[in-house]
């Protein structure tokens, strides 16, 4: 509670980096008083350790991420923003998240964001399929105008490189937003020329990669990206079947 409301005197009275500092130190008073994030995206560091990165720092960092892609063609998308309030609002509840856009409105005019640093910290401090839904949680932002330009694409590879993110599982969420003859095979990873049996494994695999379960950890929101990736490689598996007919 504090932290926010930190941010927001700073912001009011020294724009973004007294909101910056004003956050810190609230952060710092909700930890003295023993308060825990415990809803929102804070549930994917519910099991604190030191070298984990708190709740609060995850937020403005997811932003920031947010904020490349969206400012990736050298203009605002007002669609893309709204995608992201609402997922927040969704993830947050109303009035906590307008609080932290308060922050992100500065962070996507004024503040340069270095996707390498972000990266290398998430990389280190995350679980690899929490990573993975950051990208997929980007390429909807990206997919919210309903198409991905090529230079939130090479935003997006930037990124997700800087996660640590293999290239077969960014191909395979990448396919997800594309939609062209070899999707499916890239959905599940697997070239044309696979073999029944192995697309039934491929299937198999992907699955449990990519089941909800995983994300059990994370918040409602978070959850539903990893049950519309799940629906996506079932829906690969189920178009392969009839194209094959096995």
């Amino acid at each position: 509670m504090f932290r926010w409301l930190g941010a927001i005197l700073g912001y009011v009275f020294y724009r973004f980096p007294g909101a910056i500092i004003g956050f810190l130190i609230g952060s710092l008073i909700d930890s003295m008083g023993g308060k825990k994030s415990t809803g929102g995206y804070g549930r994917v560091f519910q099991q604190q350790r030191r070298d984990q990165v708190s709740p609060a720092d995850f937020e403005l960092n997811l932003l920031s991420l947010a904020s490349l892609v969206i400012k990736a063609d050298g203009a605002v998308s007002q669609v893309e923003l709204d995608y992201v309030r609402q997922y927040f609002v969704q993830a947050y509840g109303k009035e906590r998240a307008n609080a932290t856009f308060r922050v992100f409105n500065d962070v996507i005019k004024t503040r340069e964001v270095s996707a390498q640093r972000i990266g290398g910290l998430l990389r280190r401090r995350m679980r690899y399929e929490s990573r993975l839904q950051v990208i997929h949680f980007l390429f909807s932002i990206a997919n919210a105008d309903g198409y991905v330009s090529d230079g939130e694409l090479r935003i997006i590879n930037n990124i997700s490189v800087n996660l640590g993110i293999q290239n077969a599982d960014f191909e395979s969420i990448k396919a997800m937003f594309f939609k062209n003859p070899d999707s499916a095979y890239k959905i599940l990873e697997i070239d044309r020329t696979a073999t029944d049996s192995e697309i039934k494994a491929a299937y198999r695999r992907m699955a449990k990669k990519y089941h909800p379960d995983k994300l059990q950890h994370m918040d409602e929101a978070y959850r539903k990206g990893a049950g519309d990736k799940f629906r996506k490689v079932q829906e690969a598996y189920e178009q392969l079947q009839k194209e094959r007919g096995f």
